[in-house]
């Protein structure tokens, strides 16, 4: 399978419509009548961020003495998050009867499918390990300076009970956390703590080592949790860096006349003629074919041949006339079956920034997942589970960043 979150690349090799230019009259020489030759640019302007989901494990019962809430032996709390293959779940709480002690997993995080991509479920209290923060001795809570360590000599998996459960239509997990610790000779509650998510590019976790280092010196997020159960300071990391992104698939560019879009109409169901190729798969070969019989459509465009990262563009020199309308295409690469295009039609002559008239849309081929965090999404090798809905504008389920902040569309 491959690494990369588009599974078919469109060549660029064969996709120019060829437009015969207008002839001058002979009698007044109209020289208006000629097509232009512009050039469309489609620019990922996303800005990366490590982590694509993170938030906080709450405390159960208020602890007067610790001045927060803390989960005490026999209690539990529970989070769910999404995820694909390959992402993984790092999580940090407080030992709390300790001086600098803490639980998290080895990185980057707990494993959330096997070999084979399906889904791990049940208990994995296996992957939770117990840390030395280093930064103060064990029994007199004298500062020092030590790498952190694990502590040696107590299975943490005896403290800590970590159970998953899976829901396979929305690849989202559910982690219920238990204290499992009392009676035990490490018996202790567990601080406030915190968890993330590391997004994923197509061909590796953009934070394989999240929050801490083993075998180096502590930071001052982890510090404060080690010590004290204080997730403030991480909170406020992990929000700076946690953000959807994606990757653009190859555009396709239309030059047509009437009132019609001919790749997409709003409030409609998907007319099978390859827009849903291209909003699952980001495959333009499709739509490009059925539209040279549309009618109206004067040229065919297709700009770029690979997906485009975030800091990278693909451009498309193409021909118009007055009265001549353009219309574009391009998958949400991290997404089920989302596209951008086009919200209204747009005259094909002008120039200038026409991302203010790009808009985000469902294709409604598909079932939604989380952004960069659905198993069913191209981008980790998924089909997505088939749905029959109409073509709408993309809500607010999903914190998906402005259609300003990941693509700009110019002409000049």
């Amino acid at each position: 399978m491959k690494k990369t979150f588009f599974k078919t690349a469109t060549s660029m090799a064969g996709i120019m419509t060829a437009i015969t230019l207008l002839s001058c009259s002979d009698s007044n020489n109209n020289m208006m009548d000629l097509p232009s030759q512009r050039t469309i640019t489609f620019e990922n302007v996303v800005t990366p961020k490590d982590f694509v989901e993170s938030g906080e494990i709450p405390g159960v019962t208020f602890l007067a003495a610790a001045g927060h809430n803390v989960i005490l032996p026999g209690e539990s709390q529970t989070i769910k998050f999404s995820a694909g293959k390959t992402q993984a779940l790092m999580f940090a709480t407080m030992y709390g009867a300790s001086k600098d002690w803490f639980f998290a997993s080895q990185q980057p995080g707990i494993k959330l499918f096997d070999a084979s991509g399906k889904a791990i479920t049940g208990d994995v209290s296996s992957s939770v390990l117990l840390w030395d923060n280093g930064t103060k001795n064990d029994i007199s809570g004298q500062v020092e300076s030590k790498p952190i360590a694990q502590v040696p000599n107590v299975n943490a998996s005896q403290l800590m009970k970590l159970n998953l459960g899976y829901n396979e239509v929305t690849s989202e997990f559910t982690l219920t956390i238990t204290n499992t610790s009392g009676g035990t000779s490490n018996e202790t509650p567990f601080s406030p703590g915190v968890w993330a998510v590391s997004n994923y590019n197509g061909s590796q976790l953009l934070n394989n080592v999240p929050f801490f280092t083993p075998n180096s010196l502590s930071n001052p997020e982890i510090t404060d949790i080690a010590q004290m159960g204080n997730i403030d300071k991480m909170k406020a990391k992990l929000n700076a860096n946690t953000g959807i992104m994606t990757g653009l698939s190859p555009a396709l560019v239309v030059i047509y006349r009437g009132d019609k879009n001919p790749i997409y109409e709003l409030g409609k169901m998907d007319n099978g003629m390859g827009l849903k190729e291209i909003s699952q798969f980001g495959n333009v070969s499709k739509l490009q074919n059925s539209l040279k019989s549309f009618p109206g459509v004067k040229g065919i465009y297709v700009a770029g041949n690979s997906p485009v990262t975030p800091g990278n563009k693909v451009m498309a020199n193409f021909k118009a006339e007055p009265g001549d309308k353009i219309a574009y295409v391009t998958m949400f690469g991290f997404s089920n079956d989302w596209f951008y295009s086009n919200e209204a039609s747009i005259d094909a002559t002008v120039k200038g920034d026409l991302s203010s008239k790009t808009a985000l849309f469902d294709s409604g081929t598909g079932v939604d997942q989380y952004p960069g965090a659905g198993n069913h999404q191209a981008l980790f090798g998924g089909t997505p589970q088939s749905e029959a809905m109409v073509i709408s504008k993309v809500g607010s389920q999903y914190p998906v960043p402005a259609v300003q902040n990941v693509i700009k569309v110019t002409v000049n």
